[in-house]
């Protein structure tokens, strides 16, 4: 049976991404740092139509517990069964902004681990669990586009690039084992980044919508269901792909 690791599947993206992957058929290892409740809730939903799903704590900042990592989703595969995952998703994330005057080298560092090196190295730890002909599926983000470009995010969009091309580099490293690797980069979303800055702001949604060809900003389904789909095999002739979530942003 398939199973995938979604990190960062408690809330937002990676919730909506757990329970889509699930409902086409993987059982569905789900990751949360801060909101167990949100994980719980994950695992709720995707069994309530019959799947199977699990919840382990997680700090990807913490490079160095992810060995133990590992040995827990082993655990997990063992119980249920099964002896490789066959997708990852790698969504955790933070988003701050800061202008470059105003930034700290300690913003740099918390920005570059969570949003490059932890996607890195935690591909690199989960590897040998990883089937052949599996995916992989980092989640980017549109500030790497010319038509993404938010003052502030010079940082933050620093470390999605790198990410994107990240992606491309183990498309080709890992194609001889067949794993295909791409990124999904979503417009402007409601999620639980910037503290649900749409939920306590409703006012930025309507300028946030102008800019959007499809009059609206993003759910987390609507990317949710292209990052499901990218680790089907459905999608066995993608590789190495950043692909835009948007609605049309700043068509």
């Amino acid at each position: 049976m398939d199973v995938s690791v979604v990190i960062g599947g408690s809330a937002g993206i990676g919730q909506a991404a757990a329970v889509e992957i699930a409902r086409r058929g993987a059982s569905v290892i789900v990751t949360y740092r801060s909101h167990p409740d949100g994980a719980a809730d994950a695992v709720e939903r995707i069994e309530q139509f019959g799947g199977r799903a699990a919840a382990l704590p997680l700090d990807v900042a913490d490079i160095a517990s992810l060995p133990a990592f590992r040995a827990r989703v082993a655990d997990v595969l063992a119980g249920w069964g099964e002896g490789r995952i066959t997708s990852l998703v790698n969504n955790a994330g933070i988003g701050q902004a800061s202008l470059i005057e105003d930034a700290t080298e300690e913003l740099w560092d918390r920005l570059h681990t969570i949003l490059l090196k932890a996607p890195f190295f935690l591909t690199k730890e989960l590897l040998p669990l990883i089937a052949d002909g599996g995916s992989i599926v980092n989640t980017t983000s549109t500030s790497t586009h010319s038509t993404g470009l938010t003052v502030g995010y010079s940082a933050y969009g620093a470390m999605k690039g790198g990410l994107v091309v990240l992606t491309r580099y183990l498309a080709k490293e890992l194609a001889p084992r067949g794993i295909r690797v791409n990124s999904v980069s979503p417009g402007v979303t409601r999620t639980r980044l910037g503290d649900d800055a749409f939920s306590r702001f409703p006012e930025l949604i309507p300028e946030q919508s102008a800019r959007v060809a499809l009059g609206r900003i993003g759910e987390p389904e609507d990317v949710g269901k292209v990052i499901a789909f990218l680790t089907t095999r459905d999608a066995g002739w993608i590789t190495g792909e950043d692909v835009e979530v948007s609605g049309g942003h700043d068509l």
